[in-house]
């Protein structure tokens, strides 16, 4: 596991909200940067040596105090967070989450190869499933996950965080990411800074590559025409990662932007600076 100094701390323009009424007279402020909504990423800090609880779990902290959370597509709307001082005062926040309403869309007369895979390549799939997870199992140190987000394409957006497509009568995944339109081989760059965990040809996300930013963050860039980078490169904002294509399961030229939290699916546009074009 790597181990890097903390050595800043980058709040991002988004809506934050600075908490600092306690029970206690210790003042003690919890600061979140993010948007409280569903499928959101949220930043936060509090002061070294607290510790912060989500609905009464313990969140992972680092030496700064910097801590992350997420909250899953269909997340329930209501939570709380309570901080703990190293003196023992306990501060309490319950809050809603803003629902979110997705796009449903509704395909008939595909062919069944576009709707299921078929039986030969399900060993290849599973696989491949097995290698990203290993790519996204990590909680490392580095602090890139606090630092300020980009976008790693240029182009319109063509595809939304949430929607779901009905194939032939049949629902499928919702869709994990954001996507963004281009000619094949406009480029893709690296949003925020992080060590590459996978650069690899997968079934149905074609080329494809996962960035760890750290504390369990994890950028996901799919259907690359090219790669640029290996496993274990480190790669600074800006830097290449590859091109955008059509490879894998995709109906045409477009980079498919995905942000994880361990496991949990989180739309990157809620920790996104800007707009793509």
């Amino acid at each position: 596991m790597s181990k890097r100094v903390f050595s800043h701390f980058v709040w991002l323009p988004l809506a934050f909200v600075l908490i600092s009424s306690f029970a206690s007279a210790d003042d003690v402020p919890l600061t979140l940067n993010g948007k409280l909504t569903q499928g959101s990423l949220v930043r936060g800090q509090i002061p070294p040596g607290a510790s912060v609880y989500l609905d009464d779990k313990e969140i992972k902290v680092n030496a700064q105090g910097k801590f992350v959370v997420g909250f899953e597509r269909e997340a329930e709307l209501e939570h709380t967070f309570a901080v703990v001082t190293e003196s023992g005062s306990r501060f309490v926040r319950e809050f809603t989450l803003t629902e979110r309403t997705y796009d449903i869309q509704r395909i008939d007369g595909l062919a069944q190869n576009m709707v299921s895979p078929p039986h030969a390549v399900l060993e290849r799939i599973r696989r491949d499933g097995a290698n990203v997870s290993k790519a996204r199992s990590m909680v490392t140190d580095i602090d890139a996950v606090f630092t300020r987000f980009v976008w790693p394409a240029k182009g319109p957006i063509t595809g939304v965080y949430g929607s779901q497509r009905v194939l032939n009568g049949v629902p499928k995944r919702p869709h994990f990411g954001v996507d963004v339109g281009g000619p094949t081989g406009t480029p893709v760059t690296a949003p925020a800074p992080g060590t590459v965990t996978l650069a690899d040809d997968l079934y149905y996300s074609g080329n494809t590559v996962i960035l760890d930013h750290g504390m369990g963050v994890f950028s996901t860039f799919l259907h690359l025409d090219t790669i640029a980078v290996s496993v274990g490169d480190k790669i600074k904002v800006g830097d290449a990662i590859g091109t955008i294509g059509e490879t894998g399961r995709a109906t045409g030229p477009h980079l498919d932007w995905r942000i994880n939290l361990g496991t949990m699916r989180l739309d990157p546009e809620t920790i996104v600076t800007g707009s793509p074009q």
